[in-house]
């Protein structure tokens, strides 16, 4: 974790207090004071403002059901933002692990731990992300294995990592990936000539989607701890 963030997250100083704190030289880690607020601290760091010792406070981590029309942004824009939606002390601390589009709905995980955000992000660690999809036309037999094969994206290089298409009805289906290209599922289904008229993320990793729309709720330790390993589905 950087110096700057360790420090905000350890006391109630605004940002700026906490830049001027540490080019001030009144933090040290590991006794030796320093002014670069970008320092990487650790967990078996000491770290002290003017001699008292600092401790962060717990990570924190939630579920949300993202309504249409609410951007994953910790400011309003054109629509408000999902932080509205939020009654919790210091939301400013808090991002978005996997933004959803002001348009789709469904399933959006909220965390101050940025290491346990790349665990689901990064592709490196292959985190299934499930979608119900509704579609303009009637889906083709061959979509399926066209996915599970890859297909090409226009403006990509290669061809998409292999994902799951499950078909519930002949204009809505579920599909499982491991990516998180801009657009992506949008893009996948125009690519094989159809259309999204309605898309809903309903799973990530082993958390499902189980509050109502618009409502939140803290993660569970069993939850949370999934993401330290394999998220993979069958």
């Amino acid at each position: 974790m950087r110096l700057d963030r360790f420090v905000s997250k350890s006391t109630e100083l605004t940002q700026q207090q906490v830049s001027d704190c540490i080019a001030q030289a009144n933090v040290s880690v590991n006794g030796v004071a320093v002014t670069d607020e970008a320092t990487q601290v650790h967990e078996n760091n000491l770290v002290q403002f003017n001699g008292q010792t600092l401790v962060p406070r717990p990570f924190r981590y939630l579920l949300l059901h993202k309504p249409q029309q609410t951007l994953c942004s910790n400011v309003d824009g054109v629509h408000p933002s999902v932080f509205s939606l939020l009654d919790i002390e210091r939301p400013s601390e808090l991002h978005i692990a996997g933004r959803l589009d002001a348009d789709t709905t469904g399933l959006v995980l909220i965390t101050d731990d940025g290491r346990w955000t790349f665990n689901i992000t990064s592709p490196k660690y292959a985190c299934y992300k499930t979608y119900r999809v509704d579609l303009a036309k009637p889906i083709k037999e061959d979509v399926a294995e066209r996915f599970a094969n890859g297909i090409a994206l226009q403006g990509e290089k290669g061809l998409t990592l292999p994902a799951k298409l499950e078909v519930i009805s002949a204009h809505q289906v579920l599909l499982t990936l491991t990516e998180g290209k801009f657009h992506q599922v949008k893009r996948m289904f125009a690519a094989v000539g159809n259309k999204v008229v309605k898309l809903h993320r309903q799973r990530i990793g082993a958390v499902e989607l189980d509050v109502p729309e618009g409502q939140w709720r803290y993660l569970t330790a069993e939850e949370i701890s999934s993401f330290y390993s394999a998220n993979r589905v069958d």
